[in-house]
């Protein structure tokens, strides 16, 4: 498929307006730093909410489908805040690192791998700028971190220089549609009958949709494979229940997190997950501009 003139153009845009930009607080990261592992926190729902269905898929994909053994490979998680991702990637065989500008939450992340027995190295830096040479990385994961960017296209070309050729490339955002508006901004973060998550931790228009994300893997070498969708794992009227629970006060965040989380699904209307390899010979324009 040949995506038209407009949308490569737009997916291969230039940074975030500085206006858009600024309406995100990625601040929350340093000041509530020390909440990451706490079980009754909203940071906490990142493991507890997101890790199992995340997790579950990148194992499949990177051993089931690509055979991978990471044995002696090296992992590289973009955005790691707190280090709830990277130590499951540790966990899974890789020599893993971490990177992130909040050196607060770094420093939980250091404390809580060290204290728990897994040798991470962690690093502070931003997407846009990887301390890394070129093709270094077997695997590199980036979860929702893509829509907190302000220069997607560079962070995306970041990942791409890092990896070394047959590298897989595993990442998870948020679409952007009028359900995505609906659940991740209205629900989870402005309405409080029901929201679980600080304010202005997502803005909308940050946003990524499929194809925009699938042609600027194409732009920088990478093959994508697939998308798959999120959804919760209870009907969606008990998780509001659960949600209006925990708003009032009668159910903490951690019995939220073992009540409801979400799981694998074909709907890709609020979240979707995904992965690419590197190709192992330059692209060129015109595969670039081409599905």
């Amino acid at each position: 498929m040949t995506l038209p003139t407009d949308r490569i153009r737009d997916a291969s845009r230039d940074a975030v307006p500085r206006a858009t930009y600024n309406r995100i607080d990625n601040g929350l990261y340093d000041a509530q730093s020390d909440l990451w592992w706490q079980p009754d926190s909203a940071f906490h729902q990142l493991k507890a909410f997101l890790n199992p269905a995340r997790v579950g898929y990148a194992q499949r994909k990177l051993f089931d489908n690509l055979h991978l053994d990471p044995r002696g490979k090296r992992a590289l998680e973009v955005g790691c805040g707190g280090g709830l991702l990277c130590e499951e990637i540790a966990r899974m065989g890789f020599e893993t690192t971490g990177i992130d500008p909040s050196a607060r939450s770094l420093e939980v992340a250091a404390r809580h791998a060290q204290a728990n027995g897994l040798a991470i190295r962690y690093a502070g830096a931003t997407g846009e700028s990887l301390p890394s040479p070129a093709a270094t990385y077997d695997a590199v994961f980036c979860c929702d971190v893509l829509e907190h960017v302000r220069d997607l296209p560079q962070v995306i070309a970041e990942i791409a220089r890092v990896m070394k050729p047959g590298g897989v490339f595993y990442y998870d955002t948020f679409n952007r549609t009028w359900v995505s508006k609906l659940v991740a901004i209205k629900l989870a973060q402005e309405w409080q009958r029901w929201a679980f998550l600080p304010p202005n931790l997502h803005v909308w228009d940050m946003f990524i949709r499929p194809w925009e994300m699938k042609s600027l893997l194409r732009q920088n070498g990478l093959e994508w494979k697939e998308h798959r969708g999120m959804k919760p794992s209870v009907p969606l009227p008990r998780a509001l229940g659960y949600l209006r629970r925990r708003a009032r006060g009668e159910l903490s965040y951690a019995e939220l997190g073992k009540r409801v989380h979400l799981v694998e699904s074909r709907i890709t209307a609020v979240m979707f997950m995904g992965y690419a390899t590197k190709q192992t010979r330059p692209i060129s324009p015109t595969e670039a501009r081409n599905g």
